[in-house]
């Protein structure tokens, strides 16, 4: 492994940590600042307004500047965002640092892209992308568990300040080891225009399969510690550990069903179907299996809470995959409006859960609309690409 593709998923930890820190410090933010759960759905709610906004234009930024210069900017404005998270006094100032830290990580994924395609071979592309996905998995993991221990030892501020120091740190070996920019050139779009691919039933088979995902998924990222603090009592030194332990089985899950899925389209499947297949079975796991994890028992609960992370981790390896296949050479639109609509889900999933929550004092509900969600997911991927096949654009203009 490259000095610079190590960097990489470095950043990747980093990036997922530093967004998922707030969720781990709203069981001690909330009472200190007076705030209730529907101000705490908000706050969660607030790093995903921006970084969906901001998704188009950051593709932009990334095509027509300096790659490793612009990746490097955005780090270090999600860094002092995540630093004056500790400095801050009431909701109005961290909502703020929220928002900016969404669009400081908005230029990760299409930089991510934008490196990964010019800077390595075909031939080392697929291991490139697994390290990046790793990352997006095992990120939560560490996050949750590092920064709940920060929390329970030194207090919720520390917490953001160390987190974001760290991030600093990290720019000083980019700048010595990125890819060179001179490999980075900029090329012409030569795929089929967005009103063809907003015209197709499998792009919006796509767009509303990944807002269903994401919504349960973000709904786990962003209020899981406040769960298990508030409902099952855990200390924060238990909810650290075990927040973190469903995140670190979905990375295990993520890269065997990765690998099971790309031997079996090795053997010639389809490979549309196959993903579709995977898709589906991991959305529907992940849906049964949720509201199952609200039962009295800890053991018991967190038995289902592991498995329905297991689905988590089924899904998401082949999300992108299906996508990328899907599109051919109309992969990077798709891709962009995709997740600018998927990441609604991450605006909406923090704030309806804070309503729930407020309502009716409970979190059941809330693992209802989760599960819910994924439901109505499975049957986006499952029924309206039943039969698709890779787009064939000049039929599709």
């Amino acid at each position: 492994m490259s000095i610079s593709l190590f960097l990489l998923f470095v950043s990747v930890w980093l990036n997922y940590i530093d967004r998922g820190s707030l969720s781990v410090a709203v069981p001690r933010i909330g009472p200190e600042l007076s705030l209730g759960p529907k101000e705490i759905g908000f706050l969660l709610s607030a790093f995903f307004w921006t970084y969906t906004v901001f998704q188009i234009a950051a593709g932009w930024i990334v095509d027509r500047y300096d790659v490793v210069k612009v990746y490097g900017l955005g780090l270090a404005l999600w860094s002092v965002a995540t630093i004056a998270s500790g400095y801050v006094g009431g909701f109005a100032a961290l909502f703020v640092c929220r928002m900016i830290l969404g669009i400081g990580e908005s230029v990760a994924f299409p930089s991510y892209s934008k490196i990964l395609t010019q800077a390595y071979p075909e031939h080392q592309r697929g291991f490139a992308n697994a390290m990046v996905d790793v990352g997006t998995k095992a990120g939560p993991a560490l996050g949750t568990f590092l920064a709940g221990m920060l929390t329970a030892q030194y207090g919720w501020r520390l917490m953001f300040i160390v987190l974001g120091v760290v991030s600093v740190v990290w720019l000083i070996p980019w700048f010595f080891f990125a890819p060179s920019s001179k490999g980075f050139e900029k090329r012409a779009y030569t795929g089929p225009p967005m009103r063809a691919i907003l015209a197709l039933r499998p792009a919006w088979a796509t767009f509303l399969g990944l807002l269903g995902y994401n919504y349960a998924f973000y709904f786990l990222l962003t209020w899981l510690p406040s769960y298990l603090v508030n409902e099952r009592k855990f200390t924060q030194t238990m909810m650290s550990i075990y927040a973190a332990l469903p995140f670190a089985v979905t990375a295990i899950a993520s890269l065997l069903a990765g690998r099971l899925s790309d031997r079996i389209i090795a053997s010639g499947q389809p490979a549309v179907n196959v993903r579709r297949k995977f898709l589906v079975t991991g959305l529907l796991t992940s849906a049964v299996c949720l509201p199952a994890a609200t039962v009295s028992d800890n053991l018991v609960s967190m038995t289902f809470l592991i498995i329905a992370f297991i689905g988590i981790g089924i899904t998401t390896s082949n999300l992108w995959a299906l996508t990328m296949t899907l599109a051919g050479p109309a992969a990077s639109q798709w891709t962009g409006v995709q997740n600018a609509v998927g990441n609604l889900g991450g605006v909406i999933a923090p704030i309806v859960t804070g309503y729930i929550v407020a309502g009716t004092q409970s979190y059941f509900f809330a693992f209802i609309a989760a599960s819910g969600m994924l439901f109505l997911s499975a049957c986006f991927y499952g029924v309206m690409l039943r039969g698709e096949r890779p787009i064939d654009w000049s039929a599709a203009k």
